[in-house]
């Protein structure tokens, strides 16, 4: 659970929520409190607290899943940040690479959440879903808020010492904390983050930073996926520049700063300190297939 919570029911309930949530599917309340590691006792009492208040639907075959009124806090979310419609609108409206899939995600700690997603026509072999995580490393709207990061809040973020490095979903993705920290300047240079074939062999994604009038730090993170045997020199710098150009509309929709000129930060180098890294390396059983992967 992290830091001691001034209310551990909260937290607790909080956690049951985000297993079921993370879990992609109802479960059972054995599998609950294996997971959560929670005594049967209080958990049961948790799991009827949060049915009565909607949060949690009890299914006829006793299986537990997220209830309607988490709805009701999503909807509110995606108001507040005011900007799924404008998404499609101004991406519509730019006429730019139409038939491929543009994704739109906010950074939750390590991962990526996707809150508004339109598949194109053109087959990737991966399905975008409004709600799943993907780990920021490997996507190219993770890579571009990172981005937006001053790189000893990255390092902390990703500290190897503390958790090991986010598990692959392909051989082509970053492999540990150095790459990254080589990667992002070349972002902030550009204007636009490369995933290159990171989330799914065969796919590329350029994605770009969003931001409001409060932070320095990216809200949100824009991205066009693309076939990876259709990319070259000048599809590449259309689409990054394509991207970079929706990211500014947003960003204006925000009251955030319209162009951010070269590079919306200057960063100073942080020198990593030599500890081991943790690699996750990636099994020889084939790729799950896309439907199933969080993207």
């Amino acid at each position: 659970m992290g830091d001691k919570l001034p209310s551990p029911a909260v937290g607790r309930a909080a956690a049951i929520l985000d297993c079921i949530a993370h879990a992609g599917g109802p479960l059972s309340f054995t599998e609950l409190a294996k997971l959560l590691q929670l005594p049967k006792s209080s958990l049961h009492g948790l799991c009827n607290t949060l049915v009565q208040l909607n949060l949690l639907t009890r299914l006829d075959s006793g299986l537990l899943s997220l209830g309607p009124h988490v709805v009701v806090w999503a909807n509110a979310f995606l108001a507040r940040i005011d900007i799924t419609q404008e998404f499609f609108a101004s991406w519509d409206e730019m006429r730019v690479l139409p038939d491929e899939t543009i994704t739109l995600s906010v950074r939750d700690g390590r991962e990526v959440v996707y809150i508004a997603c339109r598949n194109g026509n053109r087959p990737l072999g991966f399905i975008f879903k409004t709600g799943n995580r993907i780990p920021a490393v490997y996507t190219a709207t993770g890579l571009a808020i990172l981005s937006t990061l001053p790189d000893q809040s990255v390092y902390r973020l990703l500290d190897p010492t503390q958790s090991p490095w986010p598990s692959p979903l392909t051989r082509k993705g970053l492999t540990s904390l150095e790459e990254l920290m080589a990667e992002l300047p070349k972002i902030r240079q550009r204007g636009y983050s490369i995933d290159r074939e990171g989330v799914r062999e065969g796919m590329y994604c350029f994605g770009a930073p969003v931001f409001d009038s409060h932070s320095p730090e990216a809200v949100a993170g824009v991205a066009v996926s693309i076939l990876a045997n259709e990319v070259n020199p000048q599809l590449e710098q259309q689409a990054g520049l394509a991207v970079r150009q929706l990211a500014d509309r947003l960003t204006e929709r925000l009251g955030g700063f319209s162009t951010l000129r070269s590079a919306w930060h200057q960063h100073p180098p942080v020198s990593l300190p030599r500890v081991p890294l943790f690699h996750t390396s990636l099994p020889d059983a084939p790729l799950p297939d896309a439907e199933s992967v969080s993207a």
